[in-house]
């Protein structure tokens, strides 16, 4: 297990524990790329500290590192704007993990969930990003900016950001199950 150096800075407790192994959904695709947009769908991959073996960073200066090793979609958030008119399909908005069965509206920083072999803490929810202009831009002005409150419309719906706790192989299929919080 990797030294989380994030507990030090703050206590760590349980979340409600109705909540705890409640929250749960499916892995409904791992998506990789050599960087960039769109990221296409792989049956598994090994899931390191800096993100998913074979997955690539077009602005490595902006996206990846230890605190945006992955970036999470729930399928049902991606439904919606594909329901608004957007072209988009799976892997299209550069999420690595696509989900189906958490709500986007729940995530919080410092939720951490069991993925197949591997813990991920949510870091931060995406920003708007001009790489999204590639399917119209009133998409990235509909994804709230980095002062977004949970309250606010489309909260996650460009998806969040996670860091990986424990390192490990996930699979298309997996469970995602909400394991702990920071509160």
């Amino acid at each position: 297990m990797l030294h989380d150096q994030s507990s030090r800075a703050r206590p760590r407790l349980m979340a409600d524990r109705a909540k705890i192994g409640a929250v749960r959904g499916l892995v409904l695709q791992i998506n990789l790329s050599p960087g960039g947009l769109p990221k296409r769908p792989v049956a598994e991959a090994l899931l390191t500290p800096l993100g998913f073996e074979g997955d690539g960073h077009a602005h490595p200066d902006v996206h990846g590192g230890p605190a945006k090793a992955l970036l999470l979609g729930t399928s049902e958030g991606i439904d919606d704007w594909i329901a608004l008119g957007f072209p988009l399909f799976y892997g299209a908005l550069g999420e690595n993990l696509t989900t189906r069965g958490l709500d986007g509206r729940d995530l919080r920083s410092g939720m951490r969930f069991r993925v197949g072999q591997a813990v991920i803490e949510l870091s931060k929810p995406r920003t708007p990003c001009v790489t999204l202009d590639v399917y119209g831009p009133a998409l990235r002005g509909m994804i709230p900016g980095k002062d977004a409150e949970p309250s606010d419309p489309g909260w996650a719906m460009g998806g969040f950001y996670a860091s990986v706790v424990e390192p490990g192989w996930v699979r298309a299929g997996d469970i995602i199950c909400l394991v702990d919080a920071a509160v």
